[in-house]
Order: structure tokens, then sequence, then C-alpha cells
């Protein structure tokens, strides 16, 4: 209710060409926070006040002084504004982020119920944050403070503080034992984890990656994501599972000369119709019904039936039933990336690496 009536509050303020952001009140001196000190008030008819500047996360010292000085909101990112004020300010203040914004949308199409932005165009955009790009620079920001109990939880620790504690302060979620430890937040989401003399740490395992981190080093995250990026690793870009229009797979097992994945198919959806020029795939149904189309074949498959598809041979998988379809698939051949695939129908409208 609280965060609505400042939203509601918002509405008017925007409504005059003002870029607004809600600061919250702060309720101690964080560190993780970016913070935002307010200047005079924009009018006496509202709680809104300019914004004189944006500040970065301070060290302990300085976060207590902006404490004291009642001056300061902790930055929320949340903002209101019009459209077109906040496209006028942007190809003002970042030109380049602008122009590539809009050939993007130019060039995009629709796709179905979805339009697709054009994904040259946009993958030469600049990336950057509303704040640094146009906040920081415009004289049309505004921040109305914002007393709702928000927090950010953009760190695993933020997670942990709310989550039911042992006597030994430590939160856990998922298959996870716990000897001789303090104060961590150790997270199971596919194995046992199991964590011995272990004291303020953060353990999250998930079925693409494990991270372990001392708590106070929690928010750096993102240098270990730069890292797997320059070294051109996949886990920043894809997970295990990956969903598509008619479903999903995930990835069981791999090699350089085959790959074992589990596929879904949502009831009454249907794959594209392709082939692949480097793969040969085996296809064992453990749920449901499969309807296949096999070169010039047309099979249907119940649990525990299965079928070959050869390389080049054309193909495709339809699940006519009421169920989820579930089955395994074998992948065998030289190379077996996503991009091995020609379309020559597709329901959904995807090139033929989508």
């Amino acid at each position: 209710e609280a965060f609505v009536a400042t939203a509601t509050a918002g509405i008017p303020v925007a409504d005059q060409g003002n870029m607004v952001t809600f600061g919250v009140v702060p309720t101690g001196p964080v560190t993780g926070y970016g913070y935002i000190k307010r200047g005079q008030k924009l009018d006496s008819s509202n709680e809104a006040f300019k914004v004189e500047k944006f500040v970065e996360k301070p060290d302990l010292t300085t976060a207590e002084k902006y404490i004291a000085s009642a001056d300061f909101y902790w930055n929320s990112g949340i903002f209101m504004f019009k459209a077109n004020i906040y496209l006028a300010e942007l190809q003002k203040f970042r030109p380049e982020i602008y122009s590539w914004s809009k050939k993007a949308f130019e060039k995009g199409s629709e796709d179905l119920d979805f339009f697709r932005l054009d994904e040259k165009a946009f993958k030469d955009c600049p990336s950057d944050s509303i704040d640094y790009a146009v906040m920081e620079h415009t004289e049309k920001a505004v921040v109305i403070p914002l007393e709702a109990g928000w927090d950010d939880l953009g760190g695993w620790s933020a997670l942990g503080e709310y989550g039911e504690k042992d006597k030994n302060g430590n939160v856990t979620k998922g298959d996870v034992i716990l000897t001789q430890a303090e104060n961590c937040y150790v997270r199971s989401e596919s194995r046992l984890v199991a964590a011995l003399a272990t004291k303020n740490m953060i353990i999250v395992e998930t079925p693409d990656a494990i991270l372990v981190a001392d708590k106070d080093k929690a928010q750096e995250v993102k240098t270990v994501v730069k890292k797997l990026k320059d070294l051109g690793r996949s886990e920043p870009l894809t997970h295990k599972k990956v969903y598509r229009p008619w479903g999903s797979y995930e990835t069981v097992d791999f090699s350089d000369r085959f790959q074992v994945k589990r596929i879904t198919v949502n009831p009454g959806q249907v794959l594209s119709l392709q082939m692949h020029h480097h793969r040969a795939e085996h296809w064992i149904v453990v749920r449901g019904t499969a309807k296949i189309t096999r070169g010039k074949e047309e099979i249907l498959l119940t649990e525990d039936q299965s079928t070959y598809i050869p390389l080049g041979v054309t193909h495709r998988l339809e699940n006519p039933g009421v169920i989820p379809l579930e089955l395994i698939e074998v992948q065998t051949g030289s190379y077996l990336g996503e991009d091995d695939i020609v379309r020559f129908e597709d329901i959904y409208g995807r090139k033929s690496d989508k």
C-alpha cells in the first residue's frame, strides 16, 4: 500500500515533464547501495525534491554522514517519466544509445505476439544504466521519498537476511548439511551440498555452476561474470536448461562426439521441420506421445518406444497429446552446436539458429 501510494503521488510530478526517481528513506548506513542527495523542494503541493546529485556506494564513515544529514536516500533504481521526455534526454546526453536503439526498433519485425528488435543494432548499442546515461546529467531529475520496507536484494547476502536462521546464524535452502558453520548462506538446487568449518560464506549450487564467496565480497560477483565473458565461456550466455516456444531442453551429458538432452514439448506444440548437416539423433520417449515426421514417414511413438533420425534427413517432433511429452535425445556427430539447424517450416517464424 505504501509503495502504491508513493508511486501514485509521482504521476502528477512526471506528468509535468519531470523525470522521477524514488529514493528509499534509509534505515541505516548501508555501504552496498548508491545514494541520492536531495536538493530544494519542487513545490509546496507534493513531497518531491530536485535531485542535487547521485553518489556511488560509500564507505561506512561516509554513509554515516549521509544518514546524519537526512538529505540522502538510497537509490532504488525505480523511475517514472513520460517516454517522450526520456527519449529527448537520452538523445541529448547519450545520442549513440538513442541512435542504435532507434535502428534496432526500425529494423525490427513482428513475430506473432512479439516484437523482435534487430539483433545486430541491439548488440551494437552501448550498454549503460539510466542513472549514468541520463539521470545524473538531466536537469529534470526529481526524487520522491519512498518508505515501504524496500530492500534491493541485489546480492546473496541480502537474500540470506530473509531466510530462517539456525542457532549459528546460518540460512540454508535445499539439500544442505552443515558442520561447524557460522553465519553462512548455503543454497542447493540440484545436489547435496556439505559445508565444514565455514564462516561468513555464501555457497550457491545450481545446475549451471557453483559460487563460493565471502559474504563481504558477494556483491563483486560481477567481476566473475566479466572474467567468464573474457574467457569466452558459455555460462554467462546460456543455461543448461533452455526454454523454447514449444517447451524446453536440458543438457544431461556431452562430449566432443555426443550430447544427451532431456526434451520437454508442451501439449499441442510443434517443433520446426528441420535437418542437420553434422549430427544424427536418437529419440526415446519416456512420457507422453510423440508424433514424428522422418523423411516421408509419419510415425506415432509412446512411452518406451524410440526412433533414429539419420544425418541429413528432414524431421519434425510434435506433441499431439494433453500432457507434456518428455524424451531423451542422443546426438552423435562431428559438430553438435545449436546453429546446425536448417529450418524448412516453423510455426513460430524462427530463423535457423533459434
